[in-house]
């Protein structure tokens, strides 16, 4: 097994490869099937568990909390996030509608707590209120959040975002969320990660500098302590086939088009952990390959980019 599967962040070991359970019907055949993967996925040495209590209506995370209560609980690093109504209709970061969707997913979960604890996509906001509002209701949503934490519920907090840190239009600042954070609860804040999607289609986090100072997220995520997870690894099967040759030639010791586009991910400078949704024991195999695979080098990384 490579020694670069795991990664430190927080004070806390992270593989590489994360399992998502975003997608599939709301069905008992599905729910087994997640349960056969998640169980698959612990073990083959993937730790980072990430959901929603949206996903298919709550059943993912009760099938993630069925497998997890017969785990080793302090191995694992599990992820949920609150912001949206179950069914999707609405969007709320009020810090009571929080606490009550964390409180209801620690019930599905089987779980006193969780490690990471995100506001799922909170740029949501924006379609409604102006720019300063959105910071209004960012600073009540992460003071109920450190409250959450020192009340045991959560380890760290952060934002889950689809297009707050790749678009450039109405762009979050993760510096103003740090700041918030910071002005909140000192340098010991526990706002710690942020989540975007990163895939060798949506570049954004890596080559848009749209932060303070002209940065990339990743740049001022490293610079700001901030751990970043990228989600859409493999953009719901579609880059699991059809990569170029000229592409899949760089990626040596992989035998597949979805294990190179993992490689790829976690290969990104700054990035923590590459997430991929897995509802089946057969896929988990096959992306656990990377596992026997060093990343990629920086020079190999940035010749993708031609550089």
């Amino acid at each position: 097994m490579s020694q670069t599967f795991y990664r430190l962040a927080q004070g806390m070991r992270l593989s590489s490869l994360g399992i998502g359970t975003y997608l599939g019907p709301m069905d008992d055949a599905t729910d087994a099937s997640y349960e056969a993967a998640i169980r698959a996925a612990i073990e083959g040495g993937i730790n980072v568990i990430d959901t929603s209590r949206n996903y298919r209506g709550e059943r993912s995370e009760r099938a993630i909390g069925r497998v997890i209560s017969k785990a080793n609980r302090d191995e694992l690093v599990v992820c949920t996030k609150a912001g949206y109504y179950i069914d999707r209709r609405g969007h709320s970061l009020a810090p009571d509608f929080l606490e009550e969707n964390l409180h209801a997913s620690l019930v599905n979960l089987a779980t006193p707590r969780v490690e990471i604890f995100y506001l799922h996509n909170p740029e949501t906001q924006l379609q409604s209120v102006p720019a300063e509002d959105f910071y209004s209701q960012i600073r009540n949503a992460f003071e109920r959040c450190e409250s959450m934490a020192a009340s045991g519920l959560l380890r760290f907090y952060g934002v889950a975002t689809w297009d707050a840190f790749r678009t450039g239009q109405n762009t979050v600042s993760l510096h103003r969320l740090v700041a918030i954070a910071r002005e909140i609860a000192g340098q010991r804040h526990r706002f710690r990660f942020v989540q975007l999607p990163f895939n060798l289609a949506m570049l954004e986090g890596f080559n848009k500098r749209w932060q303070e100072g002209g940065m990339s997220l990743l740049q001022a995520a490293a610079e700001l302590g901030i751990t970043v997870v990228g989600s859409a690894t493999v953009l719901q099967g579609r880059l699991t086939r059809g990569l170029p040759e000229a592409l899949t030639a760089r990626f040596n010791g992989l035998a597949t088009d979805a294990q190179r586009s993992i490689q790829f991910s976690r290969s990104t400078p700054g990035l923590a952990v590459s997430l991929v949704g897995m509802s089946a024991p057969a896929h988990v195999v096959e992306n656990l390959a990377v596992k026997e695979v060093a990343p990629l080098s920086e020079r190999e990384y940035y010749a993708i980019y031609g550089r």
